[in-house]
């Protein structure tokens, strides 16, 4: 799997072949995933077997946000979104409080753990304190606008779950990502329902149930386009926001096509069968393919 670094970087292949032989030819899609609540690793590799491996679609992947800009997209033909708007480069004030006070992490952060009953934390020199801040929106008004025009000019963009949370920094992204993240509860069983079995990227896949993040969105775009509901069949509430939510969609845009998918927050639900068929049709739909 490709772990992408900075284009301007790499010198030209054709200008020093004989020092540079081996470099890496540019994916197909260009992959910006992973956030404090999503680690890098479990999307590269969920992604890696279902999209890269079994559909045979290379992706270089990045965590970078920087490199979501015009000049990176140039030559890709798919564009993944799989992270949320938010940095905290000073740290996570309250994984160290956590720490302190009841010895163990929430790891539903992925970002790994401390069990209950450990000792506790000790540094020397002490950690330097954290001030307590939260996340800043790291999208910029030009990178929105290079989504917008990369998709308008005739690329694709597949955005994966947390996605939504880009929205209310960006009018541009969110024009192209089509509505805007409401909030999740914790992680539960749901089912997904399959809402347009006519669509080419859900045509033959079947209702399917995941433990996941139900992320509930304001949807904007015509109803038409929907794909996929999320319902909690238990009853169980986000919220006011019901029992159900916009789970999934697709539409041209531009001369370029969207799809958006809610389900991700594991890689159980990832590498659930009939989701990993949905994901698969999005990709050969979203390359026109299909």
């Amino acid at each position: 799997m490709r772990s992408l670094t900075r284009r301007s970087a790499i010198l030209s292949v054709t200008a020093l072949s004989t020092s540079f032989a081996y470099a890496k030819a540019q994916g197909t899609a260009f992959a910006l995933i992973g956030d404090r609540h999503h680690n890098s690793d479990y999307i590269r590799i969920s992604l890696g077997k279902t999209l890269e491996k079994d559909l045979g679609v290379p992706i270089d992947f990045t965590d970078e946000v920087e490199l979501l800009n015009a000049e990176e997209l140039e030559g890709y033909r798919l564009l993944i979104v799989f992270r949320d708007g938010g940095l905290q480069r000073d740290g996570y004030v309250n994984d160290f409080e956590a720490i302190q006070k009841i010895g163990h992490m929430d790891n539903s952060s992925n970002a790994g753990y401390v069990k209950a009953g450990t000792p506790k934390i000790i540094s020397v020199p002490p950690l330097p304190k954290v001030e307590s801040k939260n996340s800043s929106a790291w999208i910029t008004a030009a990178q929105g606008k290079a989504v917008k025009d990369f998709v308008s000019a005739g690329g694709s963009a597949l955005f994966y779950h947390n996605a939504g949370y880009i929205s209310p920094n960006s009018d541009d992204f969110r024009d192209v990502f089509g509505g805007v993240r409401q909030g999740h509860p914790k992680i539960r069983p749901f089912n997904v329902k399959v809402v347009n079995k006519e669509h080419p990227i859900t045509r033959g896949v079947n209702d399917f149930v995941v433990t996941d993040e139900q992320h509930f969105l304001d949807y904007q775009k015509d109803p038409k386009y929907l794909l996929l509901q999320s319902v909690n069949e238990d009853g169980l509430t986000h919220r006011d926001l019901g029992t159900s939510s916009a789970a999934g969609w697709a539409y041209d845009y531009g001369k370029g096509r969207v799809c958006y998918l809610a389900p991700g927050h594991l890689m159980t639900v990832l590498w659930n069968t009939e989701y990993e068929k949905i994901q698969q049709n999005a990709v050969r739909w979203l390359l026109r393919q299909i």
